[in-house]
């Protein structure tokens, strides 16, 4: 059944009450506070009628209202009032995303730790980077049994390890061997690394003692590391500011549950524009049931997406954290884009940074 335009006032009455009070809403208080020109009687039979529809519940027989999931959900969907970032935190966002960060996850975790400031709830940044392949390999003797293998991938970030070798190698095989994978390794997935490409690799530059094998390992493992998505949680103390999550237990599980990345990982996938809100049971996870997550997306570009979001009691002022998160996220985006087209340094000189 469709509400009637005072029912609607009345519950958006109730949930702004209770995401100020955090008590149960009374006739009296929506009497001001809807500016609807009607009696307290009006307002209780209009209240008992949402409660009977499951918009409301009353926890206590001589206790006023709170929203169910239900009411929050029509609220969201239909009943809340769009509000703007305050001036004071879009400046505060703007200058957190022009601080010079130069790496894209220094900068979304910087951003995620805004968040957390900025609205008081506990704050996930989830990136799924495009699957990354390698497009030059340098091999640098430094003694018989000791090379450093550099690795520029193709999103012109560099990884290099020092390896130790059990055995003495030349530095003329080393050069060799930089050569071959220089030739044959760049540009490939890591389903193309295949036994059939390492075998003629090794029988090319006489290798039997299994270096072509250490450096394909490592190549395998940063492209690995470097792939799929990466979950971080900033703030994550700043649940214990809340009633909802005054009881230990209550908070520690759901921080517990939080902390573990893997369990956000998957959200990057999900589909939707802007803004997206699940509320309470909405939540896939039990530990989530009695929460909401807000979710805003950005773009980091070359394939690569990612999510910023908040994690709070479904008594949470939708509109004003949603309306932060997509302003972060939109400046994001943007930051992500410029940070992209900047001239990248001379690959030499990137060759032993992290």
């Amino acid at each position: 059944m469709d509400l009637s335009e005072r029912k609607k006032r009345i519950l958006s009455a109730v949930i702004d009450e209770y995401v100020k009070t955090a008590e149960p809403v009374g006739s009296k208080a929506i009497v001001g506070a809807s500016g609807l020109k009607v009696s307290s009687a009006t307002v209780r039979n209009e209240l008992a009628e949402l409660t009977e529809l499951g918009y409301l519940e009353q926890p206590h027989t001589s206790a006023g209202r709170v929203p169910t999931v239900k009411g929050y959900r029509l609220y969201v969907n239909e009943l809340m009032i769009q509000k703007s970032v305050p001036e004071e935190d879009a400046d505060a966002i703007d200058k957190n995303l022009r601080s010079g960060l130069s790496k894209p996850d220094k900068m979304t975790e910087a951003a995620g730790r805004l968040a957390a400031e900025l609205t008081d709830y506990p704050v996930l940044t989830v990136t799924r980077s495009a699957p990354v392949t390698i497009k030059r390999y340098d091999l640098i003797h430094v003694d018989a049994n000791t090379i450093i293998v550099v690795l520029l991938l193709d999103d012109n970030s560099v990884k290099n390890k020092l390896m130790t070798l059990p055995f003495s190698v030349e530095k003329n095989m080393i050069a060799r061997l930089s050569a071959v994978f220089n030739t044959s390794f760049t540009g490939k997935s890591e389903e193309q690394f295949s036994p059939v490409l390492i075998s003629a690799a090794e029988r090319s530059v006489g290798d039997n003692m299994g270096l072509t094998s250490a450096v394909v390992a490592f190549a395998l493992e940063t492209m690995a590391e470097t792939a799929g998505a990466r979950a971080t949680l900033s703030g994550g103390s700043k649940l214990l500011s809340h009633p909802e999550f005054s009881d230990p237990e209550k908070a520690k599980s759901l921080m517990s549950y939080m902390s573990d990345s893997n369990h956000f990982s998957g959200l990057a996938t999900s589909g939707f524009d802007d803004i997206k809100v699940m509320i309470g049971p909405e939540n896939i996870a039990e530990e989530l049931k009695d929460s909401s997550v807000v979710l805003a997306r950005y773009d980091a570009g070359d394939g690569m997406q990612g999510l910023i979001g908040v994690v709070g009691p479904t008594r949470m002022d939708y509109s004003a954290v949603a309306a932060k998160l997509k302003y972060i996220a939109d400046g994001l985006s943007k930051a992500l884009a410029e940070n992209k087209d900047k001239s990248i340094p001379g690959f030499g000189k990137l060759m032993l940074r992290d």
